[in-house]
């Protein structure tokens, strides 16, 4: 009979949530939401500033999406210019836009990394740079070949063309991005791609390569996103909001509660560092949709690297950063501050690493941080207090307080940065 007395007994997980007696009833939490989502797309059609709208003290080097007969087209020029040089008794180089960090700038007025005008040479008759010089011509030839057919290859299919030039595939998708530099065409415009990495899950219809896809109706694991962005048309969504989250354990949390059901949401993650197809469908989305988006990272510095990637661009792609960036993103958390507000055990939280705290000094540096104040003051609480933690440290309160508490509390109180 004890026994059975101790079967009845009631679980406290649940009725016991801390701060669930905050919460407001749906209804009016989604009110907030729609007030947040009608004033997010006012701002986004009035937000059509671009680079050739300011007026810089220098040059910036920008690429644009280029039909396949246009890249071959600037192929065969650069090859004929090559040709030319040889013939004329002055040698065979390549002029490479420099991507290096002191040719790139934060631009406020775009909130976003651009790449200045600088260039460097590389010519095959130096011992330095003849190997390049030759991963260069090669990848080339290999993009021409892929204009001539109009197929679409990966990028560890291009580096499995010629191992034993490329040695590493670090080596063969860097040049590759030198030749999208230099023939002023986006990556996605040479028919490369990477392999499929991020997923999308909710209140989003969309056409892929002509078929209909109900992003309600993929289950658990959501509908791999495209890596080819020219396959992807016709978005249509009822959301409210877009939710990006970092990582894929956080992802599926929310997809198996349904999370998008009960705010109508698009749940999208690349799964850790972003790939240029996730940013790419995020851009899309925001740009058709006129969502606003939040984030949900860890709180750590290389969660918010990870959104500034997404909002600002990355330095390796600066020159691209126009079609790549999604603007004005938010950061709802998990914040540092949050590890204090909602009580997050010391056993959950983790110690920052000597790395850890100088990665976190040196982004309080980045001009895209000092921009913002709030950023500002959640990296230095972070620094300061030498603590990180993930998203599943709120896993402590229950497996599910994530999308049972956390998040609702924090949409209803319009707690982001």
């Amino acid at each position: 009979m004890a026994d059975n007395n101790k079967r009845r007994r009631k679980d406290p997980i649940g009725d016991e949530l801390p701060f669930k007696n905050k919460l407001k009833s749906d209804v009016s939490i989604l009110e907030t939401l729609k007030d947040f989502s009608t004033a997010s797309s006012s701002s986004s059609v009035s937000q059509t500033l671009t680079l050739q709208d300011l007026t810089l003290p220098f040059r910036c080097r920008e690429v644009a999406d280029l039909s396949l007969s246009s890249v071959q087209s600037n192929i065969e020029s650069l090859i004929l210019k090559i040709a030319h040089s040889i013939i004329s008794g002055q040698g065979f180089s390549f002029d490479v836009p420099s991507r290096s960090a002191t040719n790139q700038l934060y631009v406020p007025e775009l909130d976003r990394i651009v790449l200045k005008d600088k260039s460097s040479q590389r010519p095959f008759a130096n011992i330095s740079t003849v190997r390049k010089s030759a991963i260069t011509a090669r990848i080339i030839q290999l993009i021409h070949q892929l204009c001539l057919k109009g197929i679409h290859v990966t990028k560890r299919d291009l580096f499995y063309t010629d191992v034993k030039l490329f040695q590493d595939q670090i080596q063969s998708d860097a040049v590759l991005d030198d030749v999208s530099c230099m023939l002023g065409c986006t990556r996605s415009s040479l028919n490369v791609v990477a392999a499929e990495k991020g997923v999308v899950v909710g209140r989003l219809i969309f056409s892929d390569n002509g078929d209909m896809i109900d992003c309600t109706k993929m289950g658990m694991g959501g509908k791999a996103i495209p890596p080819n962005i020219d396959r992807v048309g016709d978005m249509q969504s009822d959301a409210l909001f877009i939710l990006l989250v970092e990582k894929d354990a956080a992802y599926m949390r929310l997809a198996e509660d349904r999370f998008y059901n009960r705010f109508p949401c698009i749940i999208v993650t690349a799964k850790g560092q972003p790939d240029v197809a996730t940013r790419l469908f995020l851009r899309k989305m925001k740009t058709e949709l006129k969502l606003p988006v939040l984030a949900l990272v860890d709180s750590d510095p290389y969660g918010l690297k990870i959104l500034s990637v997404y909002g600002c661009g990355s330095k390796n792609m600066s020159y691209d950063s126009a079609n790549l960036t999604t603007p004005d993103i938010k950061w709802l958390g998990v914040r540092p501050s949050d590890l204090d507000k909602y009580k997050i055990p010391e056993q959950c939280r983790l110690p920052m690493t000597e790395q850890d705290i100088k990665t976190g000094k040196d982004m309080l540096e980045e001009d895209f941080v000092k921009k913002n104040p709030g950023w500002v003051e959640e990296l230095t609480l972070m620094v300061k207090t030498k603590q990180k933690a993930e998203i599943q440290a709120l896993s402590t309160f229950g497996f599910q307080y994530l999308s049972e508490v956390y998040l609702p509390l924090k949409l209803q109180q319009k707690d982001w940065l």
